[in-house]
C-alpha cells in the first residue's frame, strides 16, 4: 500500500523528524520564530528548513506572517491537540505496562531482601 502524502495531515507530515525539530523549535522559543533563526536553531540549509515549514504550513501545523522582509513563523497548537487527544485514549496501555515492571521490580527488592545473607 502506497504511504499517504505528507500534507494530508499532520500525522503523516510529524513523520518526519526534521519537521518534529521544527515544531520543537517553535515551541521551545514560545511558538514563534522567523526562517532564519529555525535555520540556525536547527543547523538545517534554508531551502530545507522552508521545505519543512511549507508542510507544516500546509496541514494547518504552523502559520506564517510577514514582517516586513521576514517571514515569522508560528506554531498552531490547536491543531497539535487534535493529535494529542487521540493518543491519549492510548495511554492506559503504556501506563500499566509500567505499572506492571514496577511491581515487579518491588517484589524482587523485597525477594532479595527477606532472603538470608550468606557470609564467605
Amino acid at each position: 500500500m502506497p504511504r499517504a502524502a505528507t500534507t494530508t495531515d499532520a500525522f503523516n507530515a510529524v513523520a518526519e523528524p526534521k519537521r518534529r525539530m521544527i515544531i520543537d523549535a517553535l515551541a521551545r522559543a514560545g511558538g514563534a520564530l522567523g526562517v532564519g533563526a529555525i535555520v540556525a536553531a536547527l543547523g538545517l540549509p534554508q531551502p530545507t528548513v522552508s521545505k519543512h515549514l511549507g508542510v507544516l504550513r500546509e496541514v494547518g501545523l504552523v502559520s506564517v506572517e510577514r514582517a516586513g522582509q521576514h517571514r515569522v513563523y508560528r506554531l498552531c497548537p490547536e491543531e497539535l491537540k487534535a493529535m494529542y487527544d487521540w493518543l491519549k485514549q492510548y495511554e492506559q496501555m503504556w501506563t500499566h505496562q509500567l505499572d506492571r515492571i514496577k511491581q515487579r521490580a518491588e517484589r524482587m527488592q523485597r525477594d532479595a531482601a527477606s532472603r538470608p545473607h550468606r557470609t564467605t
